[in-house]
């Protein structure tokens, strides 16, 4: 995963990447630590299309804030430029598989 550290890069890759999976994280988290490597292996085997990026919330409390982000880790998709899920905290990585399976099969066939 790319970090991302600007506001502006973030919505550079939402307004011009067809699909996107941003990762906010904190540096005490112990979740989010376990969880990364778990959605980028999911990602990359099933969704290879979707770029991935990290947020550092506590490096960036103003990105996060302005992402509605207050819990760690939260993950956000978006196809299309439009924020298609959220998932926060405790993730089960099938259901996460399964429920971007279809729209990721929409959008890149």
């Amino acid at each position: 995963m790319t970090n991302l550290s600007y506001k502006s890069e973030v919505n550079t890759y939402i307004s011009t990447v067809g699909a996107l999976l941003i990762y906010f994280s904190s540096k005490d988290c112990s979740v989010c630590k376990v969880l990364k490597s778990k959605i980028e292996n999911a990602t990359s085997e099933n969704f290879p299309k979707i770029n991935m990026f990290e947020v550092k919330a506590d490096v960036n409390k103003e990105m996060a804030s302005d992402f509605s982000v207050f819990t760690f880790p939260t993950i956000i998709v978006f196809f299309d430029s439009k924020e298609f899920k959220r998932y926060g905290r405790n993730i089960s990585i099938p259901q996460f598989s399964e429920e971007l399976k279809r729209p990721y099969n929409l959008f890149f066939t």
